[in-house]
């Protein structure tokens, strides 16, 4: 474990104190609260606050002074979090894990994106219950001239008042000033929610303006819980992955980072960025944590403190993280009855089961029959038949709410992204329903959030780069190459639109026209080949209906023609209760591995992907393609070798 040190300090001497203080964060729980998977139905021992808490207490136990944060996205992810969401909750009822985190102890928490999925007045009714404060600096009910002045949805930060024991055992007082800080995208992510309510800052600037006003309050130390990840987007203004730029802050001793359901320190952190030091937990000189997704891992920073006349200050820290799951020797496997029971954790299941055993009723009701299975392991390389059943159900309602309109005459396409394809989440993160029975917890594994449907009015072109930005998750190929890497790590299969209602081919030898932000890169690159829509070239100039979701359709991930202006239906469906209704109407659900896609032809090259070692069991679906297996790998996915 490596140490920072805080440069321009002096070591301590007789005359002066020294102290050990422990920074604990949890961070993007996503209403786990139980070591289960909802969408599997079973345990799950790789999730759960419930297993993170026999860490946590574990942590502090080491410790004569720890500190206890989350980090933001803990009310919503999970079956768990949407069904109390759609229950809603009586006054004076608690929220599952505002319940849980009550009974854990925390210190304080920041808000993270998706806190405002099911709208403001449940964000707020969920939090209220709190025993810990929840802080967020750059959303503001209004905006002023500047950040001092804004009108801010909570407090944008507090100072803790804490008693430290010192080296000798002496207690001593200490103020530990804490920002919270979220993406400042959420007003374009939960537009139909916060529209017109709220506004944000940036996270920098917001940043800039409260760690002066933190120190000026008496703030000993600042700690910056920033629901932002690490990313070479960083230098942008409004960037969600502002963790680089904000290290640079005068004034802040460390940062407590997330979002992006990464892990940091790690030696198999993606981005080599300078001045990130994923070894040592740093940015440049400032220690920082990410602590994984879903519980699956404590963060940690023990900072090293020095007090003299001008007060405390960090001497030095180190940075690491704690998994909650094998190999760590001390987390058992968790059994199907809950495991760990030390009081603590006892405290947190007991908080959340009345509404863990409600969920369960919940997903477990019966909605019709399907007669294939359907599954996420061949997503990026072949028909995938649960996206078309999704793609098929979006089709439909829209069909009928534009029947009447003048809209309702031109073609209906659909847009539809694979959620669940393993990448950071783990081999085990893919979507597997057979066929059989289906019941509402299948409905929810192939769509996972709670987005609307929208319907946009586009045009040829913009269909044209719609599916260029789409085919931006491959990576180039060297023609005639063995054994390239197929897709871009980078970027998210959520973003993956496949557009049903055509045909078209993807030329891997070209590069890719837009970046995984959504940037245009070579204006003059085109991979997406052979569009047909019936058999017929689809003209640049041609008027065209995509069913999507609310989230695509206000802008989010810069999709040509996804713009408010565009929209010709905002209907307040989700699109978990399109596939519900949809699915129940026709009883019998047949899932079709429908043809829209597919590599044009590359000679003798080869690219190799990762997936979940339960793709084997599909194999057969790719006959008319030349795969073939090559094992595991080290961290569990089944890779396999495709022929283009």
């Amino acid at each position: 474990m490596a140490t920072t040190n805080i440069e321009g300090t002096q070591p301590g001497t007789a005359a002066t104190r020294t102290a050990q203080l422990r920074i604990l964060e949890t961070t993007d729980l996503h209403a786990h609260v139980f070591a289960y998977d909802y969408y599997a139905d079973r345990p799950d021992d790789r999730v759960g606050l419930a297993r993170t808490a026999a860490l946590i207490e574990a942590a502090r136990a080491e410790v004569a002074n720890a500190l206890l944060f989350d980090n933001g996205d803990f009310l919503h992810g999970t079956p768990l979090g949407d069904y109390v969401a759609q229950r809603g909750l009586a006054p004076g009822q608690l929220h599952p894990m505002t319940a849980a985190m009550n009974a854990l102890g925390y210190d304080a928490a920041t808000l993270g994106n998706h806190e405002f999925n099911h709208g403001l007045e449940f964000l707020l009714q969920a939090i209220a219950p709190a025993n810990f404060p929840i802080i967020s600096a750059n959303i503001a009910l209004r905006l002023a001239a500047t950040p001092e002045h804004d009108q801010t949805l909570l407090p944008p930060y507090i100072i803790l008042d804490r008693i430290l024991t010192d080296e000798t055992g002496a207690a001593c007082p200490i103020r530990v000033g804490v920002i919270g800080l979220l993406p400042p995208q959420i007003v374009a992510w939960d537009r139909k929610h916060l529209a017109g309510r709220v506004e944000t800052r940036g996270i920098v600037e917001a940043a800039r303006a409260h760690v002066p006003r933190l120190r000026a309050a008496g703030a000993d130390i600042v700690i910056a819980l920033a629901h932002t990840g690490i990313g070479a987007d960083g230098a942008a203004a409004d960037s969600e992955h502002a963790a680089v730029p904000l290290a640079a802050v005068p004034g802040i001793d460390a940062i407590l980072a997330g979002h992006s359901h990464l892990t940091f320190p790690s030696p198999d952190f993606p981005h080599n960025l300078p001045g990130v030091d994923a070894g040592a937990g740093r940015i440049g000189r400032i220690p920082v944590v990410m602590a994984g997704l879903w519980g699956s891992d404590l963060g940690i920073i023990d900072l090293a403190l020095h007090h003299d006349a001008a007060g405390w200050r960090v001497t030095g820290a180190t940075a690491s993280t704690r998994r909650i799951f094998a190999p760590n020797p001390n987390i058992p496997p968790c059994p199907p009855t809950p495991c760990m029971q030390t009081p603590r954790v006892s405290a947190v299941l007991a908080a959340a089961e009345a509404d863990h055993l409600a969920t369960l009723a919940h997903i477990r009701r019966p909605v019709g029959r399907s007669t294939a299975p359907m599954h996420s392991y061949f997503s990026m390389v072949a028909p995938d038949a649960g996206l078309n059943f999704v793609a098929e159900a979006q089709r439909w309602h829209v069909a009928k709410m534009l029947s009447a309109t003048p809209e309702g005459s031109l073609p209906i396409l659909s847009a539809v992204a694979p959620f669940k394809c393993g990448g950071r989440s783990g081999p085990h993160y893919f979507t597997e329903i057979p066929a059989g029975d289906l019941v509402a917890r299948n409905l929810a594994d192939l769509y996972l959030f709670p987005n609307t449907i929208r319907a946009l009015k586009i045009t040829g072109a913009q269909l044209a780069d719609w599916l260029e930005r789409a085919a931006g998750i491959f990576a180039r190929l060297s023609p005639g190459q063995p054994d390239q890497p197929l897709l871009d790590p980078n970027f998210p299969s959520y973003n993956f639109d496949v557009v049903t209602g055509l045909t078209y081919d993807i030329d891997l030898s070209q590069p890719a026209r837009f970046d995984p932000l959504g940037r245009l890169i070579n204006p003059t690159a085109r991979r997406v080949r052979n569009l047909r829509m019936a058999g017929q070239k689809v003209p640049p100039d041609a008027a065209l209906i995509v069913a999507t979701n609310s989230f695509r359709a206000s802008g989010v991930g810069s999709f040509a023609g996804a713009e408010a202006g565009n929209i010709v239906l905002d209907s307040p469906d989700t699109i978990r209760d399109i596939l519900l209704r949809y699915a129940i109407e026709a009883g019998d659900v047949h899932p079709r591995r429908t043809q829209i896609w597919r590599f044009a032809p590359a000679g003798q090259t080869t690219a190799v992907f990762d997936t979940g070692p339960g793709a084997a069991a599909y194999l057969d679906e790719l006959a008319n393609l030349d795969v073939s297996p090559l094992g595991l790998t080290a961290n569990g996915f089944a890779r396999y070798r495709i022929r283009l």
